[in-house]
């Protein structure tokens, strides 16, 4: 009983109004991505995500995946809906022309992965890795190997994954076991056992291209000596056609919290021929261009679930009746006034719809920023572009996981007795988001991430190229007395961002330990700031049309940020109180008293 409806409303006001998409269609090789095309693909893609996928997501979570005799089946309808959003091209979206892909834009990607994660979130994994294993081969591949093996993935034909976690090692990559040994003809041999692999195994395609880390003998230690492998499922001829069966088998699946029709796997990989990408051991440059990108995808997920939720807890708290107004009676004729007019639901939802319209801007903000670290001419501005692109990509794995993850079970609280009722939806909800606050590196290694690599990388440079066009807005508005309300809370918290930015390189570089103690509370500092500049942007926007003919639609954007700047932004005080209590508080305690 969840509700979807895609936002395309609030799509073109992020892409139109806040942000200037048809700058875009100015790119070398963007030039029909239009807005009016952009708005017809984005129309196309709610179709199937609400009338295909979003039926199927509670059915595939009853059915889950299932595992006999090696062989895993996806759920009922899951085969029928994969040919669909494949024979409809969705899998060539942002693929390269060159391998029969369609060559749009990520921004336009990013969209329609938050409206296929939103309806159902276990399917997307399946077109999710396929699209990170053929990002790698693109960017790290040789020409036979994209000749081989891209256009059978950008068709949909064949699937991928990337294999990286073992039973010994999941962060700490450089502990793997699994070995390369090379062969006379070029090709290596791959042995050993890689944990869960995101749809590893499956009945949706013919098949599936591994992406695996593993060390070639005689290498260096560590992470330095890791090497990347493409390793099909079936071997792959010369002419394109199919060979026999690779030495890669399914050794079993999980049986998991959430996201139960997407198949996670061990994979046991027994001598199976595999094919070097790039150098030898310079694997983890190449994988982190999966890496990073399924880091980007799984905030997404956060963004896309926090967004159904609200949907659903919205249309429940319109029609529940329950109690009466403290103000009195508000529908006298009904035995009680729906809950939406109790002050502590209208909390819960406005807090999930801030999360959620603040997330999406500035995951359109990134977006737009990526695409112009791919295609712009100007090699200074590809450079800032990729920057913010740096700096933004633990923010959004991190805190969108979280807030979407809150906002899931802010849903249920809503719902009350309904929510924790499997029937009813919202329970699914919670159990499918609270695994993006794991994979692809926990919340915790993102803020590790920010703190001890991203703001001292090149002196400081990627920190800038956020400071500066939010420190612009603050100086060019601040006079404004229509904008007081949001400009200066903004203000505050920016001020106060640069602070313990400060804080925290001087007192790491004296200890690192200081710094690895302030990180998640200095990455959610960060994000709500992020929010805030957007926020107060969107409100701006929206101050100049609220006497229009979508008067409600920019009431509700005023509303939403005011709530933001006085509900939300204060948390930044006592993160800013945490961060300067320092690691002393941390690490006081001697580990055997735990």
């Amino acid at each position: 009983m969840t509700t979807y409806k895609a936002p395309l409303r609030d799509y073109r006001f992020v892409l139109t109004e806040l942000f200037d998409v048809g700058e875009l269609a100015k790119l070398p090789g963007y030039e029909d991505a239009t807005p009016d095309l952009f708005a017809t693909v984005l129309e196309e893609g709610a179709k199937l995500c609400e009338g295909v996928l979003f039926p199927l997501n509670r059915s595939g979570d009853e059915e889950g995946c299932t595992f006999e005799n090696g062989v895993v089946r996806t759920p009922q309808g899951f085969k029928h809906a994969y040919d669909m959003f494949r024979e409809g091209g969705w899998t060539a979206l942002g693929c390269d022309p060159e391998y029969g892909g369609q060559g749009l834009p990520r921004t336009l990607h990013f969209l329609m992965e938050e409206m296929i994660c939103s309806s159902n979130l276990s399917f997307g994994f399946y077109p999710g890795l396929s699209y990170g294993a053929y990002n790698a081969i693109h960017e790290h591949g040789d020409a036979e190997q994209k000749r081989r093996f891209l256009p059978k993935l950008v068709d949909g034909t064949w699937a991928g994954t990337m294999c990286l976690t073992e039973p010994q090692c999941g962060t700490d990559l450089g502990q793997i076991r699994t070995k390369a040994e090379a062969q006379p003809d070029g090709s290596y041999r791959i042995s050993g056992t890689k944990i869960f692999i995101s749809a590893g195994e499956h009945d949706l395609t013919e098949n599936i291209i591994h992406l695996v880390l593993a060390k070639i003998p005689g290498g260096p230690p560590g992470t330095r000596g890791i090497s990347l492998f493409i390793v099909p499922k079936v071997l792959v001829k010369q002419d394109g056609a199919l060979g026999p069966r690779n030495g890669v088998r399914c050794g079993s699946i999980e049986h998991k919290m959430g996201i139960k029709a997407s198949s996670t796997c061990v994979l046991n990989f027994d001598g199976a021929e595999g094919y070097l990408v790039g150098e030898a051991h310079k694997g983890m440059r190449a994988m982190f261009t999966m890496m990073n990108g399924a880091r980007l995808g799984v905030g997404l997920q956060g963004l896309a679930l926090g967004e159904t939720a609200y949907q659903t807890a919205r249309a429940y708290a319109t029609d529940r009746l329950q109690g009466r107004s403290v103000k009195g009676a508000q529908n006298p004729d009904k035995p009680a006034d729906p809950i939406i007019v109790h002050p502590d639901i209208r909390r819960m939802l406005l807090t999930m719809r801030a999360w959620t319209e603040g997330a999406r801007a500035l995951a359109a903000w990134v977006a737009i920023e990526l695409d112009k670290a791919a295609k712009h001419p100007d090699p200074a501005l590809r450079e800032e572009a990729d920057d913010l692109v740096s700096l933004m990509t633990p923010i959004v794995k991190a805190m969108f996981t979280d807030n979407g993850f809150a906002a899931t079970n802010l849903g249920m609280q809503v719902m009350g007795g309904h929510g924790y009722i499997r029937e009813w939806g919202m329970e699914q909800l919670v159990r499918d988001c609270r695994i993006a606050l794991i994979y692809e590196g926990t919340n915790g290694i993102q803020a590790l991430d920010l703190v001890g690599r991203k703001l001292p990388m090149h002196m400081g440079r990627l920190l800038r190229r956020f400071f500066h066009p939010v420190d612009a807005y603050i100086r060019e508005r601040m006079n404004r007395s229509e904008l007081a309300e949001f400009v200066l809370p903004l203000a505050k918290a920016f001020s106060r961002l640069q602070q313990v930015s400060a804080l925290l390189a001087q007192k790491g570089m004296a200890d690192p330990e200081e710094a690895a103690a302030g990180a998640t509370d200095y990455l959610r500092f960060f994000g709500l700031v992020a929010l805030a500049y957007l926020w107060a942007r969107m409100a701006e926007l929206s101050l100049g049309k609220i006497e229009g003919p979508e008067s409600a639609f920019y009431k509700g954007k005023l509303a939403t940020a005011r709530f933001f700047m006085a509900r939300l932004l204060p948390e930044t005080s006592a993160l800013a109180a945490q961060i300067g209590a320092g690691a002393s508080t941390l690490m006081a305690l001697e580990a055997a008293a735990f």
